[in-house]
């Protein structure tokens, strides 16, 4: 039984139907956090960390020395260019894993053997098989010292996402029959030259399935279950790297419903990502950050939910990572694993390096 075969049978159990969360809660005492890996996306996590109300950032880490010198005097934390050194010098609480894709594992990993709780960026790692290992790492340290593992798929806490699962649930809008989705970005070689490994399968196990779709896939799953069989195709068509820039790919879900999904990264901006779940009354349609409904008899679309506006390079982005970062803090003193944990990552990441071996981009036992 493969990963979304297992996921799909509740092996191991299912939360993706976990409620969605509300406030932050402060029952437990002040914890130190540590952030290791200082590009782009550490910003979010930094800022979502200082307005954590029973939080303190206690160290950085950045093989990068400038990088690392540069954000540890801005905050006032020691910097440190090893995470081994960090953990062993400072033993974090919460240790959150921004490095490159490939490091994602071997970092988390160190990070719950030395004691802490870890919120990793997507995905858990480069190739499927370190990423079940850090899954299998993941459930140990939850089974035996109630650490907990979380996975940085921020998009399941878009307005509209959980808006569409609430209209879905309810059964006023009809049964999913399918769903389609659409990313259509736009990145430039400039983009890959000021981090290489973004452009290698070695540091970064994928392209725009791996790197920007993800997320979509993921929501595919979510929505719909996760996919028992994936067929597709991914090139690079455009950009001069060795990953993807370009796939399609088809994914059937349990119930026999079926979902679509195009991706590129070639487009001429970065448009907003569509998500459309078909039902037996019509559709329920995610595009440029709002959900409306479409009846298939006649009548005008109704408009359900919208994202809350975000300013600035990334609004793409949407507002979504702060969301995900304050809930995972606070329920590390919950009982029950975090909802999006090594585990629930692994399905879109199996079905998007099942893509990969389809296209004879890489070897299909290196899934």
């Amino acid at each position: 039984m493969d990963d979304r075969s297992e996921a799909a049978a509740g092996v191991p159990t299912d939360r993706s139907k976990q409620p969605a969360p509300s406030a932050a809660r402060s029952t437990h005492p002040r914890r130190r956090v540590a952030v290791v890996g200082l590009g782009d996306i550490s910003a979010l996590h930094l800022a979502a960390i200082a307005d954590l109300p029973d939080a303190d950032l206690v160290a950085v880490c950045d093989t990068d020395a400038a990088r690392c010198a540069e954000v540890a005097e801005r905050l006032g934390v020691p910097g440190f260019a090893s995470h081994g050194e960090l953990l062993e010098r400072v033993r974090p609480d919460v240790v959150h894993v921004c490095t490159p894709h490939a490091t994602h594992g071997l970092v988390g990993t160190d990070a719950l053997a030395a004691g802490a709780h870890v919120l990793t960026e997507k995905p858990l790692d480069a190739t499927l098989a370190a990423a079940r290992a850090f899954a299998d790492a993941a459930r140990a340290a939850y089974a035996s010292a109630g650490r907990k593992t979380g996975v940085c798929l921020q998009n399941r806490y878009n307005a509209t996402t959980l808006a569409l699962r609430d209209a879905l649930a309810s059964g006023e809008f009809g049964s999913p029959v399918g769903a389609r989705a659409g990313l259509w970005w736009h990145r430039t070689p400039e983009y890959y030259a000021a981090a290489p490994w973004r452009g290698t399968w070695a540091g970064s196990g994928g392209g725009v399935l791996m790197n920007q779709a993800i997320h979509t896939i993921d929501l595919l799953g979510l929505l719909l279950g996760p996919p028992l069989e994936v067929a597709g195709h991914a090139a690079t068509y455009g950009l001069p790297v060795e990953v993807e820039d370009t796939a399609a790919m088809s994914l059937l879900h349990p119930g026999g419903l079926r979902s679509t999904l195009t991706a590129t990264n070639l487009h001429a901006s970065n448009a907003p990502v569509l998500l459309e779940v078909g039902t037996t009354r019509g559709a329920l349609r995610i595009d440029d950050g709002t959900l409306t409904w479409h009846p298939a008899a006649a009548g005008a679309a109704i408009e359900l939910a919208a994202e809350p506006a975000v300013d600035g390079a990334r609004a793409y982005w949407g507002a979504s990572h702060g969301a995900l970062i304050v809930d995972f803090h606070a329920r590390l003193a919950d009982p029950e694993p975090f909802w999006i944990d090594p585990d629930a990552a692994l399905p879109s990441l199996a079905a998007l390096r099942e893509v990969y071996a389809a296209s004879g981009l890489i070897d299909p036992r290196d899934r």
